[in-house]
C-alpha cells in the first residue's frame, strides 16, 4: 500500500490507496493537520487502522480489557437482551478485569484461566455465578476466534469446572410451607397491594417480572386462561416491557376458578378506586422509543390530572390503590416483611414459582404440561430445578411399590 502527504492552502493532508472495487483503483485523502509532522503522523494511524479493518487498536497487542470492551460493545450489547448484557457488564467489571483485564488477548493461556477459575471457587461464590463468569469468558473468546481472528484457540475450552458438593440442599428450602403461606396471606391480605402479586405467583408459578408486566389484555375470564408474552424490566431509573425470557417463555396457561375469581374482584376493585380518586387517579401509558434498530416500549405513570395522552393507555393488574405501578422493585418491601415480621428466612418470589411446580408434581401433574406452563424450553431443566424429593414424593414411591410388589 502507498501512501503519503501534501500542502493544499493552509492544511496539509494525508492519502494512500485503499483496495480495488470492481477492478478501479481507489484513493483516500484526508485533511492530516496544519504541519507536515501532523500529516504524517495521521497518515501512519490512518493506515494502520486500515491494515486492521478500521480497528483502534494493534489485534496483536489488545489486552484483555480493552477486548472485553470491545466484545461487550459490538456483541454482548446488541445480540443479548438488556438484562442479559447488564449482567455481563457486571461480571467484566467486578471479576474478569481485576484478575485478568491486564494480560495480552494473545497471550491469555488455558493454565492461567484455570487458576482464575479456581480461585473463584476458593474464595466461596456459589456454582451459578462460576458458570455465569465462564460463560461470559467462553463467549468473548470463542468471538476472538471465529469472528475477529485475533487468537487460534479458545483457551477456556479445555479449563475444567470445579466439583461443587451435590448434597447442598439451597434449594429445598425455596419451597413454602402451607403454613407459612397462611401467614404470608393473613399478613397481605386483599386489601393489601401485595395480595394479588402473591395470589399470582402461588396459582400460576410466573416469574416476577412477568407477574408485574401483566395487563388485562392478558387475562381471558370466559377461556379462564392467562398470556405470559412480556417481562417488566428497570433500564437505568425507568420500567421497560421487554420480551419474555426464551422464546418458550411466551406461553398462554389455565388458571383456575379460584384466581379468576380473585382477579375479578380486583378489576372491580380498581374500577372504583379510579372513580374516588378522580384527577388524582394515576393511569399507565406505553411510550415507544426508537433505539437504533430496536424499539423500546416504556411504562410511564401518569396522573390523570395532567391531561397527557403521549403513548397507548395500559390497564395493568399490579397496582396500588391509588393506580400508581407496582414493579418488581416495590415487592422488595413485602420480602422485609416476611424476613423479619414473619421469621421466614429464604422467601422470595420465585420461592412461589418453586412451590407452584413442585406441588404440582406431587399430586401427579403432566410434567409436560409444568414444562410448559414454567415456560422452559428443555423439560430436563423443570425436573433439575423446580422438583425436589420431598417426603410426599418419598412416600409416594413406598406406596406405589406396595401396591405392585409381590406379597
Amino acid at each position: 500500500m502507498t501512501g503519503g502527504v501534501r500542502k493544499r492552502g493552509n492544511s496539509w493532508y494525508y492519502y494512500f490507496d485503499l483496495g480495488k472495487v470492481n477492478g478501479k483503483r481507489k484513493k483516500i485523502e484526508r485533511v492530516g493537520g496544519k504541519t507536515k509532522r501532523e500529516a504524517e503522523a495521521a497518515l501512519r494511524k490512518a493506515m494502520a487502522e486500515y491494515e486492521n479493518a478500521g480497528e483502534h487498536f494493534e489485534p496483536s497487542e489488545i489486552s484483555v480489557s480493552d477486548y472485553m470492551d470491545y466484545w461487550y460493545k459490538n456483541y454482548a450489547m446488541i445480540n443479548c437482551r438488556y438484562n442479559t448484557y447488564t449482567g455481563y457488564e457486571s461480571i467484566i467489571r467486578n471479576h474478569i478485569k481485576p484478575k485478568l483485564g491486564h494480560f495480552k488477548l494473545k497471550s491469555l493461556s488455558s493454565s492461567k484461566l484455570q487458576e482464575f477459575i479456581n480461585e473463584i471457587y476458593l474464595n466461596g461464590y456459589s456454582q451459578n455465578m462460576l458458570v455465569n463468569i465462564k460463560t461470559v469468558l467462553s463467549g468473548a473468546l470463542d468471538y476472538a476466534v471465529t469472528v475477529c481472528k485475533y487468537i487460534k484457540v479458545n483457551p477456556i475450552l479445555s479449563v475444567k469446572k470445579p466439583k461443587y458438593d451435590k448434597q447442598r440442599t439451597d434449594v429445598q428450602r425455596n419451597i413454602v410451607k402451607a403454613a407459612d403461606l397462611e401467614r404470608i396471606f393473613e399478613r397481605f391480605p386483599a386489601s393489601s397491594n401485595f395480595y394479588i402479586p402473591l395470589m399470582i405467583g402461588y396459582h400460576a408459578g410466573l416469574r416476577i417480572s412477568e407477574c408485574f408486566a401483566l395487563t388485562w389484555d392478558d387475562i381471558d375470564f370466559e377461556a379462564g386462561t392467562l398470556t405470559i408474552n412480556k417481562q417488566l424490566i428497570k433500564r437505568n431509573k425507568e420500567w421497560y416491557f421487554e420480551p419474555t425470557k426464551t422464546r418458550t417463555s411466551d406461553r398462554t396457561i389455565c388458571i383456575g376458578a379460584s384466581l379468576l375469581k380473585t382477579l375479578k374482584r380486583h378489576k372491580q376493585s380498581q374500577l372504583e378506586n379510579e372513580l374516588k380518586y378522580g384527577i388524582y387517579y394515576t393511569t399507565v401509558q406505553e411510550i415507544i422509543e426508537p433505539q437504533g434498530s430496536k424499539t423500546l416500549r416504556r411504562v410511564q405513570p401518569l396522573q390523570k390530572s395532567l391531561n397527557l395522552n403521549i403513548g397507548k393507555p395500559l390497564k395493568m393488574i399490579c397496582t396500588k390503590e391509588s393506580g400508581e405501578l407496582l414493579t418488581p422493585e416495590s415487592f422488595k418491601y413485602c420480602c422485609r416483611v416476611i424476613h423479619y415480621n414473619l421469621g421466614i428466612d429464604k422467601f422470595d418470589y420465585h420461592s412461589l414459582r418453586h412451590t407452584h411446580a413442585t406441588l404440582l408434581i406431587e399430586n401427579g401433574a403432566n410434567i409436560k404440561d409444568v414444562q410448559e406452563r414454567l415456560g422452559h424450553s428443555d423439560i430436563q431443566r423443570t425436573l433439575n430445578t423446580y422438583t425436589h424429593n420431598t417426603d410426599v414424593m418419598k412416600q409416594q414411591s413406598v406406596e406405589i411399590f406396595e401396591k405392585i410388589a409381590i406379597k
